[in-house]
């Protein structure tokens, strides 16, 4: 008697709990069904108004940088004031840049930015800034040569890549972290010629450090994606870096600026 009690007890919790499962199934396909999607595509007209103002801001932008020459970008956060330590070696770096010849890039705006531009200025050299219009603390900094506002981030950051034959990474927060990896995957990707990225400041950035390390150690990169960038607090190891990878490995030479036709918008530097 036992054994049947037994069996029958099993096979009446089998059966429920297929029940339980077929219910379960009902659920999620009924859910399934009665989702309601999210609005779908805009208006045609709304999506071919917003081609031509990104298209137009390309072209602004290409009109305007057209003879800025080879250029450095640095990245960096615009909170720093220039009786910051950051501030002051970012000055200092970028001078000795623009004295290799190459033309300083940033965003245009203040702290690093600023940076940047000023001592690419006091050394007598080339200083431009693609600004981005917000409605708040982001307003060109003086000291640059040329500057273009752009209202679209995705379009500054392709301005600032376009032009650029290195990238110098100083301390920043998600704007310069977001600058800093679109570069290195386009890179990686070979999307982008293997310019130079150098990473200044390794006490600031020690936490980034270990992390790409940690990419490496569980196969996410590849331990020769390691040498896409120079981990660096040496002003003569970054100059060095750059002559070598970027004025030799790319052949760039001290040219004439080309000439300037009014009819495609365009001025000289």
């Amino acid at each position: 008697m036992k054994p049947f009690l037994f069996n029958l007890g099993l096979t009446i919790k089998k059966l429920l709990v297929r029940k339980k499962l077929s219910l379960n199934n009902n659920c999620t396909s009924m859910k399934k069904s009665e989702i309601k999607f999210l609005q779908g595509p805009q208006s045609r007209w709304k999506e071919l108004t917003f081609s031509i103002k990104v298209l137009i801001e390309f072209i602004r932008g290409f009109r305007k940088l057209h003879f800025v020459g080879p250029c450095v970008t640095v990245f960096g956060s615009a909170r720093f004031k220039e009786d910051h330590v950051y501030y002051k070696k970012t000055q200092q770096l970028s001078g000795e840049i623009a004295k290799l010849g190459f033309t300083i890039m940033t965003g245009g705006g203040p702290g690093i930015m600023e940076a940047a531009n000023r001592g690419a200025k006091q050394v007598g050299g080339r200083s431009v800034g693609c600004n981005i219009v917000l409605p708040f603390e982001q307003f060109p900094n003086k000291y640059l040569d040329k500057n273009v506002n752009i209202r679209y981030f995705f379009v500054r950051k392709t301005l600032l890549i376009k032009y650029s034959y290195a990238f110098v990474v100083m301390p920043g927060g998600f704007g310069t972290m977001d600058e800093y990896f679109e570069a290195l995957t386009l890179i990686q990707t070979k999307m982008l010629f293997q310019f130079p990225i150098i990473i200044f400041d390794t006490a600031y950035h020690k936490e980034l450090i270990a992390h790409i390390e940690l990419m490496k150690q569980k196969g996410t990169i590849n331990a020769e994606d390691l040498k896409l960038c120079l981990f660096t607090d040496s002003i003569p190891d970054a100059i060095e870096h750059l002559k070598v990878n970027a004025i030799s490995k790319f052949g760039l030479k001290h040219e004439k600026a080309g000439k300037s036709f009014w009819w495609l918008f365009e001025r000289g530097y």
